[in-house]
């Protein structure tokens, strides 16, 4: 018997998403990588956010995680540590 109308579950994947939105020359910057993805942006802004990205990864990886285990204090420690601004952290930190 088929299970018509019913969806297999999916596994979900976590992942980074960097959006510049200061590119004024033109250019459509899109970069994607390991657990992140990054559109847009100034030159400078778009290399900010790929160094920042593969930094995150770098640390999950010393660590033995990814982005689906590590919880939500740790990925706010690590983003605070390679300089990335979070919106769901200052959030965080304004209720506290």
């Amino acid at each position: 018997m088929s299970q018509k109308g019913k969806t297999p579950k999916m596994k979900k994947k976590a992942c980074l998403l960097g959006l510049g939105l200061d590119g004024k020359d033109g250019h459509t910057r899109i970069t994607t990588g390991e657990n992140f993805k990054l559109v847009g942006g100034s030159e400078e802004t778009h290399g900010s956010m790929q160094e920042k990205a593969v930094k995150v990864n770098e640390h999950l990886k010393r660590r033995g995680k990814t982005l689906d285990t590590v919880d939500h204090e740790e990925f706010y420690e690590i983003a605070d540590k390679v300089g990335m601004p979070l919106l769901d952290a200052q959030r965080a930190r304004q209720r506290n």
